[in-house]
């Protein structure tokens, strides 16, 4: 998940979501969070509307930081509100529930893939 799609979610900035990691590094191993490459979020902005970045408005002036389900996890431990701590429970029953799914339709996914 996108740094400033968490911070929707937990009602902060994305500034304190970013924030947070730096003064936590340890936590927050390149399988928890990774910045995305310059290519990557040209790729990504390409396919999403995004603020209006002509003229120096909107827009973000750094690369965003992408959070793993162990990284969303562990967000719950650096930004300490109860909001927020509702939402990583509520976004972990969501990797919880997508997991279910995928297990659950395993069969039907491989015929999909035999009939391609």
């Amino acid at each position: 998940m996108l740094d400033s799609d968490l911070a929707m979610l937990y009602g902060v900035e994305t500034q304190a979501i970013n924030q947070g990691v730096r003064r936590n590094m340890e936590r927050f191993p390149e399988r928890f969070c990774f910045q995305l490459t310059r290519e990557e979020f040209d790729s990504l902005r390409s396919q999403f509307v995004t603020s209006n970045e002509e003229g120096g408005r909107g827009g973000r002036r750094y690369l965003p930081n992408v959070f793993t389900e162990q990284g969303v996890a562990m967000l719950s431990a650096v930004l300490k509100s109860s909001a927020a701590i509702q939402t990583s429970v509520r976004i972990m029953d969501a990797f919880v529930e997508m997991r279910h799914f995928i297990a659950s339709n395993a069969s039907m996914f491989e015929q999909i893939r035999a009939v391609e």
